[in-house]
């Protein structure tokens, strides 16, 4: 694969995402400019803060460098050399009716070896069910449209692995999540880059519709009790995270997912039949296609 092909590729991905965002909240994004430190390349983190969205980031990278030797034991390919780019963005709105979304679109060579990689997943805290659908549909439209894409497969893929094991618990309803694609490249890049520039597409309906809805105290302090699960799987399991953290990448974009406040409850749990509860039911794998 032409690297050079595929990185610009993923910096207009970036652009039209970040323009989208610009677009439906009013807000403009503070962007940061970083090099990496332990070998050659950098990034661009975009970060939005404000009314609408709370705290949002749109993250471009490009690296060359060394894997550590536990790192390198957990990746395909040989050699420690390796080249990674991507584009991974979070998105944590204000307001508890708007849900949480989370993408990354990534291209990895190591060992003469290259393989994208990627997913897209919503975290809701008071569910909508139309929204969630829509959603899923959405996405699987975008599978259709290729040959090495299978939405029953990645959605299945999606929901063990965006899953809370200490909790017991799903971090949210799931979408598509897939790794290690590294047969047909040309196909693959063709649906890696329709994932990143349907975004806009898939999420900002949702979050227009609901980014103005009044809510309560208590229906913040949920979302934010709920962003504790968040902020739990990213640091315990989330690969991303974790890669970033073994090859010595830059701190400050490796932990822009997490949440600008989250809260964690001795003991709780929601009182029955209440909307709180509801979201527990919500969150258990599901056929949202079909429904």
């Amino acid at each position: 694969m032409n690297k050079n092909l595929i990185t610009n590729s993923f910096k207009h991905i970036q652009d039209h995402i970040c323009a989208g965002l610009t677009e439906v909240s009013g807000q403009a994004y503070h962007e940061d400019n970083w090099t990496y430190s332990d070998g050659d390349g950098g990034g661009r983190t975009r970060i939005f803060s404000g009314d609408y969205i709370e705290k949002g980031g749109v993250n471009f990278s490009a690296l060359n460098g060394t894997l550590s030797e536990k790192m390198a034991s957990k990746l395909k390919g040989g050699g420690r050399d390796f080249f990674a780019t991507g584009v991974s963005l979070v998105i944590h709105p204000k307001n508890p009716f708007v849900p949480t979304v989370h993408m990354n679109i990534r291209y990895i060579e190591r060992g003469g070896k290259g393989w994208f990689g990627g997913g897209i997943d919503l975290t809701p805290f008071y569910p909508n069910t139309p929204n969630i659908i829509d959603f899923h549909k959405s996405l699987k439209n975008i599978c259709d449209n290729h040959v090495i894409a299978d939405y029953s497969k990645f959605k299945e893929e999606c929901d063990n692995y965006f899953y809370v094991k200490h909790r017991n618990e799903a971090r949210g309803v799931g979408g598509i999540f897939f790794d290690y694609l590294s047969e047909h490249s040309e196909q693959t890049f063709d649906f890696v880059k329709d994932v990143g520039i349907g975004f806009n597409q898939i999420y900002l309906p949702i979050f227009t519709e609901n980014k103005d809805k009044p809510f309560t105290e208590k229906q913040r302090e949920f979302q934010l009790y709920r962003r504790g699960r968040y902020v739990e799987f990213n640091l315990v399991y989330d690969r991303g995270t974790l890669f970033g953290l073994e090859t010595q990448g830059r701190i400050e974009s490796i932990l822009m997912s997490l949440p600008p406040l989250a809260s964690w409850m001795y003991n709780w749990s929601p009182e029955p039949n209440t909307p709180e509860a509801e979201l527990y039911e919500i969150i258990k794998p599901q056929d949202w296609v079909n429904q």
